[in-house]
């Protein structure tokens, strides 16, 4: 049955070592699993008994490094490095002892902010997908295959803007570990090949500007480069 239009290409990110590429399905993303960051944006505890999770559109993927276009309707866009996982496979109600099983691989990514609407519609008690769903609001390394690296429990995350470090942390200090938010999301949704999951950032947002050059690093797995334009 043909479509009306040509459809969108599917949104995929580039894998070490392959000439095939990972496609995308859907982003979810955890919030509050660094408490140093959970501090210093204004909560004084984070309870394991409620992770916090948001989602990004699939399209909002800005491959492998190079031009991040500054976004419309913001005087505060604001960086969050984070290490990003991979699934190739799903489910629901995933027992965490196993839930490693679905992963692909890893990489590490942005999970850019428009903090000005985010603490906007905060205030106002109203959602606040129009600060974390926009357009190239998710840049990504390529991926690094599991098969070839493991699972990766504990290597520094890092990110340098304008050679200025701006966040370094060790992914042991999650609060809530890889396994974990897996299954955890898997109660709420049920994950499918080519979700992407962002881990949660550590303390030391802050803000980009245009002409901004970020370079972010998941010792020994994956590195972003990228700029501001």
């Amino acid at each position: 049955m043909p479509f009306l239009f040509d459809a969108p290409p599917v949104p995929s990110l580039s894998v070490y070592g392959s000439d095939a590429r990972f496609p995308t399905h859907r982003i979810y993303c955890i919030g509050r699993n660094y408490a140093d960051h959970a501090k210093e944006m204004g909560a004084q505890t984070v309870s394991r008994a409620n992770p916090v999770f948001f989602m990004k559109p699939a399209d909002a993927i800005v491959a492998g490094g190079g031009d991040v276009p500054y976004p419309s309707v913001t005087r505060e866009l604001h960086h969050e490095v984070e290490m990003v996982v991979a699934l190739a496979r799903g489910g629901r109600d995933i027992d965490a002892a196993h839930a490693l099983e679905c992963v692909f691989g890893y990489g590490v990514g942005l999970d850019l902010t428009r903090r000005d609407l985010q603490a906007a519609m905060k205030a106002k008690g109203l959602p606040w997908d129009v600060a974390k769903g926009f357009d190239a609001s998710a840049p990504v390394s390529a991926l690094r295959a599991a098969s070839d690296i493991g699972h990766p429990a504990h290597t520094r995350l890092s990110l340098a803007v304008n050679n200025e470090a701006r966040q370094d942390t060790d992914i042991a200090d999650m609060i809530f570990p890889v396994a974990e938010i897996i299954a955890e999301l898997s109660k709420l949704f049920e994950l499918k090949p080519g979700d992407l999951i962002f881990t949660g950032t550590p303390a030391g947002v802050g803000p980009l500007v245009r002409g901004d050059h970020f370079v972010a690093e998941l010792a020994g797995v994956a590195r972003l480069e990228g700029r501001i334009a």
